[in-house]
């Protein structure tokens, strides 16, 4: 088992990407700490996996619930070794104009806010370890925007950066940070993500070379390499999960 005797802390994991990574990781071997402000839905996840796994509660927005999280999942398990930034929100797909200032302000907060307190949160664990993975949840939205995305795309390209920044300036430390950067994925947010208009998902395949959308477990699957020994000569990269889309 390619993550055997190592400690996750997922987030957004009380459904779709985070989830999948969750269970990926525990078949894998890893402990897996699902976090959630769904704390129910985290839960109810964490039963299925098993033994290895617990669940809690968390706004990644807020300071003081990830050094809750992160303590909690040392107290469960003695150690965190891959922090996985998934959490994430998005706004209507809708033109810029007509994007609100509070559906702005909680983009930005949820996706760019939250992965940074979330490094902040284990940064210091990890030092104090030796080393250790973040892997932040970006999106080809950043590389290859479309219209009605702005906001939403403005997020994953900080994202990106963020994550390009830590990864030169952890890598003393033997921390790795990399991203990996989804196409539209079958998850509950793609509704939101490809808008109203009738016609947009299948016009959305037709971009895609591969002629899918991208399905949960691809995601899991790139994130569960990121966090393997096989990728640890692997720093500030983008990895992009999108059946050629950016190509």
């Amino acid at each position: 088992m390619r993550l055997e005797g190592k400690t996750a802390l997922v987030t957004g994991a009380a459904s779709g990407i985070g989830k999948c990574i969750a269970e990926t990781y525990a078949r894998e071997g890893a402990r897996v700490a699902l976090v959630d402000i769904n704390v129910d839905g985290a839960k109810a996840a964490a039963r299925a996996i098993g033994n290895n796994a617990v669940a809690m509660r968390c706004d990644v927005t807020k300071k003081s619930d990830w050094a809750a999280a992160v303590a909690e999942t040392l107290a469960a398990f003695g150690a965190l070794d891959i922090l996985v930034n998934n959490a994430g929100t998005t706004h209507v797909n809708k033109p810029m104009m007509e994007i609100g200032e509070e559906e702005f302000d909680r983009t930005f907060a949820v996706n760019v806010k939250g992965v940074f307190l979330g490094c902040q949160a284990v940064v210091p664990v990890y030092r104090k370890a030796g080393g250790g993975v973040i892997i932040n949840i970006g999106s080809t939205a950043a590389i290859r925007p479309r219209p009605g995305t702005s906001a939403y795309a403005g997020t994953k390209g900080a994202v990106h950066t963020i994550t390009k920044g830590l990864a030169g300036e952890l890598a003393e430390d033997k921390i790795r940070v990399c991203a990996i950067a989804p196409v539209a994925t079958e998850t509950p947010l793609l509704p939101s993500f490809l808008g109203p208009k009738p016609g947009q998902r299948e016009k959305f395949v037709a971009s895609v070379p591969l002629g899918r959308l991208a399905l949960v477990q691809d995601i899991a699957n790139a994130a569960l390499f990121l966090a393997s020994k096989d990728a640890e000569f692997l720093t500030g990269n983008i990895v992009e999960v999108d059946g050629g889309r950016c190509v």
